[in-house]
């Protein structure tokens, strides 16, 4: 018998938000990380570090006797939030949701698993950040217990110390990040660059059965990152509200213009759908109540949403939104990359088509 979804935060929740908060606050400010991202080095380690390590956030899906917190995937969404309004460079949804599901997924997988649930080692699943759950994906060659092969678009290997690579005998393969090849693709999204992974002769260590650890990755990886749009989408309207506020026309504040209020007003509406939308998908995970149509919907939705935030953002911002040094580009490039991100909200729309019986004629 099903439940009705629980969408509000539990006071647990309030908390972990304000104490992630608080520390992106001092150690990941906007100017910060569009310093970071003109180097040859985007990921902020450091910060990471202090997630995975001192926070324990690494380990939040991971159970207790596996190594981890032993929460759910609730908590991880509110992490993602404030990951999201932070635009932050740490491979968090990549290592801390993608990989280690995979992992759970996995007969062998509890090294590697508590290794990335301590913060000790960064994982990623070698599949293309495009991939929707449920999609075909590439596989590698194995041969003479090497694996050969190359494989495109995999967000944040260059700082994996592992990588899960799903081979054509049907295995997910633990491979060190020291074995394979890395060169880096053009990302719009600077702040979660991509990378082609070549492997040619690698050792691989199987863990399991690669269908049903990436089937699993990929839906946590696309429900949970609802949760990352909805703070960025909630970031873009509270730095455009508070800009229109400050600016000033003809002695007015630019906010004040009726035209302007609706815009905003409309846009407030279609976040808190957002919210809804999110928290459902969260809230689906955790409790494998209609998961998959829960994670369908979250992600037809949230894509244009959280573009249409920073693109109303952008012009809202006027001029200023137009600089390199204004944060306004890093949620617009950030939005736009996570628009295509496990699936397109086109792919979800058609995958909930089916999953309810409402194929088109």
């Amino acid at each position: 018998m099903s439940t009705r979804p629980d969408l509000l935060y539990s006071e647990e929740e309030e908390a972990l938000r304000a104490a992630v908060r608080d520390l992106l606050t001092d150690h990941c400010d906007t100017a910060g990380v569009i310093a970071r991202i003109e180097t040859d080095a985007p990921h902020d380690l450091a910060l990471w570090k202090t997630l995975a390590d001192g926070m324990g956030l690494a380990g939040l899906l991971a159970p207790e006797d596996r190594g981890g917190q032993g929460a759910t995937h609730r908590e991880a969404a509110v992490v993602l939030e404030e990951l999201g309004r932070a635009v932050a460079p740490v491979p968090y949804l990549t290592s801390a949701v993608v990989a280690t599901e995979a992992l759970l997924a996995c007969a062998d997988g509890d090294e590697p698993l508590a290794a990335l649930a301590s913060g000790r080692r960064i994982g990623a699943l070698a599949v293309g950040l495009h991939t929707a759950p449920g999609a075909a994906f590439a596989t590698v060659r194995r041969e003479d217990s090497a694996l050969h092969g190359r494989l495109s678009g995999i967000a944040d290997a260059a700082v994996a110390d592992v990588l899960l690579v799903p081979a054509d005998d049907g295995g997910l393969y633990a491979v060190e990040a020291g074995a394979v090849t890395l060169t880096p693709q053009t990302s719009l999204d600077l702040t979660r660059p991509v990378a082609e992974v070549t492997l040619d002769g690698a050792p691989g260590r199987r863990l399991g059965d690669a269908e049903p650890a990436v089937r699993r990755a990929l839906r946590a990886g696309a429900g949970l990152l609802a949760s990352e749009q909805l703070g960025l989408a909630d970031r873009s309207l509270t730095e455009t509200l508070r800009h229109l506020k400050e600016r000033k026309q003809f002695n007015r504040p630019v906010g004040g213009f009726q035209a302007l209020k609706h815009r905003l007003a409309r846009l407030w509406l279609e976040i808190a759908g957002l919210r809804a939308a999110a928290r459902g998908a969260a809230d689906a995970l955790a409790t494998g109540e209609d998961t998959d149509v829960a994670v369908a919907v979250a992600q037809a939705y949230a894509a244009p949403v959280a573009v249409r935030a920073a693109e109303e953002a952008l012009q809202l911002h006027g001029g200023i939104g137009m600089t390199w040094e204004h944060p306004v580009h890093l949620f617009l490039k950030r939005a736009k990359a996570d628009s295509t991100a496990h699936g397109t909200a086109g792919a979800h729309r058609e995958a909930l088509a089916g999953l309810v019986d409402l194929r088109a004629p």
